[in-house]
């Protein structure tokens, strides 16, 4: 998809759950026709006008079953096709690493968990590096560490997240790495409490992180600046919007901190400082360098809620926004966070699938 190849995808699920939730990337043309439709009637034309000959066609489902019989039914049709095996579900556990940065200090590299909007970084300086919000499955960041001869030292959650289950504990556990939390999220997993912390530094070129605390999202949400140019900003603010703040059930109280981030904490930090956020809620949200960033000067210009600054209009116009759709799962996902509850690999599956909703989005008028 990242190539620009002339693909259709060809989603087979039902409309419900296609809509809630599909594959996307750029101009990539998408088409949902309901398996059962398909089966009921092969040679029903209608199912099949808005698909091409000329063009290879994906098609996809939820498990791989439906799609591997639609796909055989194409290809006796004279289709070009393929299917994807294990469909929405291996969807759910695929990432994409890009490099952000390169300079003599250090690698910056974003790990994009595109089937859910998830963001983690990769901060690698001189053979050690730190892991920031890496999500549950941790052989990717383990592999990726292996490739860059760095031995990863540090791993941080911005915040106790609530639409995937954190792979920090279980990374800290396999390499004798810290793992770092707010104590303020109320963990009783094992932490290091990042309130601790005003800077961490690695490598034999010192690479700082400043936690800067952020809360608004949740009321332990940290950022992390790094090195004065790059500000990770976890769930509190994103390239188009900021962090909801009634996943706790105080959204008023939580906005009114929100307020207090956006305009105090983070008000001295310059224009140019480059914002790279834990999720993305839009696929336009991804530039053309394949990442998913913006100044924080274009962000001020684009974002109508860091624009009010009447701290009673900011409070009511945030939290009457996030009062949408939570994240599936949310209370399950967060108990296993916090320690509260163990699942298998089966269960936390089931339990990720889905799109996040961590984000208020307000463009400027």
């Amino acid at each position: 998809m990242k190539s620009g190849e002339n693909i259709i995808i060809f989603d087979v699920r039902n409309k419900d759950d296609f809509n809630d939730w599909k594959i996307e990337y750029k101009e990539i043309k998408m088409v949902n026709v309901p398996y059962f439709n398909i089966i009921e009637d092969e040679d029903n034309v209608e199912n099949f006008k808005d698909l091409s000959k000329d063009t290879e066609i994906v098609v996809v489902c939820a498990k791989g079953g439906s799609s591997e019989y639609v796909a055989d039914v194409l290809s006796k049709k004279g289709f070009k096709v393929s299917h994807l095996i294990n469909g929405m579900l291996a969807w759910s556990q695929f990432y994409y690493p890009t490099t952000v940065n390169i300079s003599e200090q250090m690698k910056l590299v974003q790990i994009n968990r595109l089937s859910k909007g998830c963001l983690s970084y990769l901060i690698i300086s001189n053979g050690k590096a730190a892991l920031i919000d890496p999500n549950r499955h941790i052989d990717i960041y383990l592999e990726l560490a292996k490739k860059e001869n760095a031995t990863i030292e540090h791993i941080l959650d911005s915040h106790l997240h609530a639409d995937h289950i954190s792979g920090g504990p279980e990374i800290a556990k396999i390499t004798g790495a810290t793992y770092y939390l707010n104590s303020s999220e109320g963990a009783k997993i094992s932490f290091e409490p990042l309130e601790k912390h005003d800077v961490i530094k690695f490598g034999d070129v010192h690479v700082e992180v400043l936690a800067i605390k952020t809360p608004g999202h949740t009321p332990g949400s940290v950022s992390f600046l790094v090195n004065n140019q790059f500000l990770l900003s976890g769930d509190t603010i994103f390239v188009g919007g900021l962090g909801r703040p009634d996943l706790g059930g105080k959204a008023r109280e939580w906005a009114m901190d929100l307020y207090d981030t956006i305009f105090n904490k983070i008000a001295d930090l310059a224009d140019d400082v480059l914002v790279l956020p834990a999720h993305f809620a839009d696929i336009q949200e991804i530039n053309e360098q394949g990442i998913v960033a913006a100044t924080l000067g274009e962000i001020r210009k684009s974002n109508r809620q860091m624009q009010t600054t009447n701290k009673e209009e900011f409070t009511e116009m945030v939290a009457s926004s996030a009062n949408t759709t939570k994240p599936p799962n949310f209370e399950d996902i967060v108990a296993i966070n916090k320690g509260e509850q163990n699942v298998d690999d089966e269960t936390a599956t089931a339990l990720e699938i889905g799109p996040n909703r961590c984000a208020v989005h307000h463009t400027a008028e």
